[in-house]
């Protein structure tokens, strides 16, 4: 107890916690000094006392993919009878219900699938942009890299051609855990740790911001997990184009670890302890998102009292998650009321965090 009373004090005063502090920190069981702390951290960046959140959908646009990840339920073999691509009505269809809900994003994120290339994207993100006036916040890091292996470019090329078409932030998934042990043994077929971090540092050189995700509770140590934050935290030394960290935890239902006894999930104490580390840890990342989606409404709610700031999105459909037996359903409403209720001022954001209304 002293020890980690030391390191929230370092915290407080606006120091750097280290990877070894900050491994001390999810070790012990002082949730509520470190929640405590994590919110002190919360109201220096964010004095303003509102909540922030988007409205947006997410477009799962193919399910086939070739990485094949022992963490995930939704993926399909080529020629599956379950398999699909999207064809571009009900993309469209899609994008317009979003839009008539007020949304002003989508997320278009699918598999690795052995058949699209470049030019796929970008016909469809300017048919997209021709269409509809919307915010494409689309394609993950691994996605990125096999569309730039598909057509033989770099990834700079590709995120240029991409751009230019009409994506414009990218989000953070795929980054799993950023430590390669990690990595081999749930996604060995999916990038490096290394790829994924060049890809967010090559965006944001073009001056395209992200997301970072971090999905935790399966085999990885709290090493590995303190070590995601530094990579994450250093690469943000280096561009400032990180926008929010958004930790989630893993579900495993209906996936090849389902019944790994290494792999137990994480419990409501577990989040918001990895919640409130991250806030401590991530000195330069504006803001920390709740995942209702995988841990219901309730739990996002406690997560504003341990340094989040952000309720993510209403999500207006979410696929990949629900595949793992985790559906939860949060809407507009109940997102303000849920908001309202910590005495807090909710507040619709855009992927940028440009505020647009207060409820």
């Amino acid at each position: 107890m002293k020890e980690v009373k030391e390191i929230l004090l370092k915290a407080q005063a606006g120091k750097r916690v280290t990877l070894d502090e900050g491994v001390k920190l999810l070790a012990s069981n002082e949730l509520l000094p470190i929640g405590k702390v994590a919110n002190q951290i919360r109201e220096r960046l964010h004095p303003d006392n509102k909540v922030t959140f988007a409205i947006d959908r997410n477009i799962n646009y193919t399910n086939v993919c070739e990485a094949e990840c022992d963490f995930c339920a939704f993926y399909r073999q080529q020629g599956d009878e379950e398999s699909y691509i999207l064809d571009r009505d009900e993309i469209f269809r899609k994008i317009q219900e979003t839009i008539d809900l007020d949304g002003t994003q989508i997320l278009m994120q699918g598999g690795l699938h052995p058949e699209l290339t470049l030019e796929y994207y970008v016909d469809l993100f300017k048919a997209i942009k021709e269409r509809f006036d919307i915010h494409i916040h689309s394609l993950s890091p691994p996605e990125i890299i096999h569309i730039a292996k598909q057509s033989d470019l770099s990834i700079k090329e590709t995120l240029e051609e991409l751009n230019e078409a009409g994506l414009a932030s990218l989000p953070g998934g795929g980054a799993e855990i950023l430590v390669d042990k990690v990595r081999k043994k749930i996604s060995p077929n999916k990038i490096s740790s290394s790829e994924w971090l060049e890809v967010m540092r090559t965006a944001h050189e073009i001056r395209m911001k992200s997301t970072v995700t971090m999905m935790f509770g399966n085999v990885e140590t709290l090493e590995d997990r303190i070590a995601h934050l530094i990579k994450v935290r250093d690469l943000q030394d280096e561009t400032g184009g990180f926008t929010a960290f958004i930790p989630w935890t893993f579900q495993p239902s209906n996936t090849q670890l389902e019944d790994d006894l290494e792999v137990m999930g994480a419990t409501g104490f577990e989040y918001l302890k990895m919640v409130a580390v991250s806030r401590i840890v991530l000195d330069n990342i504006p803001s920390i998102q709740a995942s209702w989606v995988t841990q219901g409404a309730k739990i996002a709610q406690i997560s504003l009292d341990f340094g989040v700031n952000d309720f993510g999105s209403t999500m207006i459909e979410e696929n990949v998650v629900k595949a793992a037996g985790t559906s939860y359903r949060v809407p507009l409403e109940r997102i303000v009321e849920l908001i309202k209720d910590t005495g807090r001022q909710p507040v619709q954001r855009d992927t940028l965090y440009n505020e647009l209304r207060e409820f």
